[in-house]
């Protein structure tokens, strides 16, 4: 599985139709459709498809067609964010419409083609599952246990300095593990 960490466009164009593809973070997708809203206010449609993992590491997926033809743009838009194992992600995709009718398949490939063209213009970086950490350390084993987490990669979520400090640390098992074994 991979995801996606920038925002990346794309303009595909089918008949003077315009596919504008934005493939971006899920944790972005409700500001961004809303941005995009007021800044194309004379675009047809803004089809959408995201999928992401909830807290169960279940992967939850919704399209919406915006009022193209039923399962014309949504849906096949969807089935490129699964065919490419993308999660965490969300694709808009804003329609200006060119006047020439393209017909169901024709919608089909436009928005498929819209979203697999800015999937392959994209960054994606491989999703690797990380878990949060508490760690309880001695205030004189502060700079050994925060230089180890940045040679490691491993993100220092808080730090909580009382009678002993205690840090929550986030990063993938394999990370971890590695941290553990060299603290």
């Amino acid at each position: 599985m991979q995801y996606i960490q920038d925002i990346s466009i794309y303009t595909h164009e089918v008949k003077q139709s315009k596919f504008i593809a934005h493939l971006m973070p899920y944790t972005l997708y409700e500001e961004k459709l809303q941005s995009l809203k007021n800044e194309h206010p004379k675009a047809r449609h803004f089809v959408t498809a995201l999928r992401y993992l909830n807290e169960f590491d279940q992967v939850v997926e919704h399209s919406s067609d915006d009022g193209e033809p039923k399962g014309t743009s949504g849906k096949p838009s969807l089935m490129v964010l699964q065919g490419q194992e993308i999660i965490n992600s969300a694709v808009i995709i804003v329609r200006y419409f060119g006047g020439t009718k393209l017909g169901t398949g024709g919608l089909v490939r436009a928005y498929s083609d819209a979203v697999n063209l800015v999937v392959s213009q994209s960054h994606l970086v491989t999703y690797e599952k990380e878990v949060q950490k508490e760690v309880k350390i001695a205030y004189n084993d502060i700079r050994l246990v925060e230089y180890t987490c940045k040679e490691l990669g491993i993100e220092i979520i808080k730090k909580d300095f009382e009678s002993e400090v205690i840090y929550t640390l986030q990063a993938t098992e394999e990370k971890m593990e590695k941290f553990f074994l060299s603290t």
